[in-house]
């Protein structure tokens, strides 16, 4: 859903922008993280903790876009700048 927002709003506002291109730049870390993690064995457990992170994350995140603030998701690679 927040890519869609961002990808249908971006020219209109500049803070869709701002907070599109972090929520990309999450979703494509996190998942990064998350297939390393994968790939050993143990690390099955923390690609488990990384789960929960993100939807912390996510929460953490949209409580304060609705508060007018911006967030920066923490471990994040700025792939989109």
């Amino acid at each position: 859903v927040p890519v869609v927002m961002w990808v249908t709003n971006k020219e209109e506002n500049a803070k869709v922008d701002l907070h599109g291109k972090n929520v990309v730049n999450f979703m494509i870390s996190y998942v990064i993280y998350a297939l390393v993690l994968c790939i050993t064995l143990i690390g099955i457990p923390l690609a488990v903790v990384i789960g929960i992170l993100y939807v912390v994350f996510v929460i953490l995140a949209s409580v304060k876009a609705n508060n007018g603030d911006y967030w920066k998701y923490p471990f994040t690679i700025q792939f989109i700048k």
